[in-house]
């Protein structure tokens, strides 16, 4: 679908802004590696946080949280723990899995949910 990923680029966007108002730095934004991709790595004062960013314009078929599957979860866990395994510093630093949730309302506004430990590593 022509401008659906342009479309998903503002969206992360506007999670990356968000989110570092709230004081997280960013580390790297659409990381992708043979395991997967992670839209966000920020860093949340000494946790490294692997945040993947959710649409929805409806709650037909459970919103933008339903859309993180245990397959799509463990994917992320696999290429986080890629991510980290390449720099040394990382290793002994807090992990953290995030959710950020953008669902469309009925009056077209966006509510937000940020979802700090979404999930978990095995």
């Amino acid at each position: 679908m022509p401008g659906s990923s342009s479309r998903g680029a503002q969206f992360e966007d506007y999670a990356r802004d968000y989110l570092a108002e709230q004081g997280l730095s960013l580390l790297q934004q659409n990381f992708h590696c043979r395991f997967g991709e992670i839209d966000l790595i920020m860093r949340d004062q000494e946790t490294i946080c692997f945040i993947e960013v959710k649409f929805r314009k409806s709650l037909r078929f459970g919103g933008a949280a339903s859309t993180i599957s245990i397959s799509k979860q463990r994917k992320i866990v696999k290429t986080a723990l890629f991510y980290i395994s390449r720099d040394r510093h990382l290793a002994n630093q807090a992990l953290r899995f995030d959710a950020f949730l953008i669902q469309q309302q009925a009056d077209t506004s966006n509510q937000v949910n940020w979802i700090k430990g979404a999930f978990y590593g095995e």
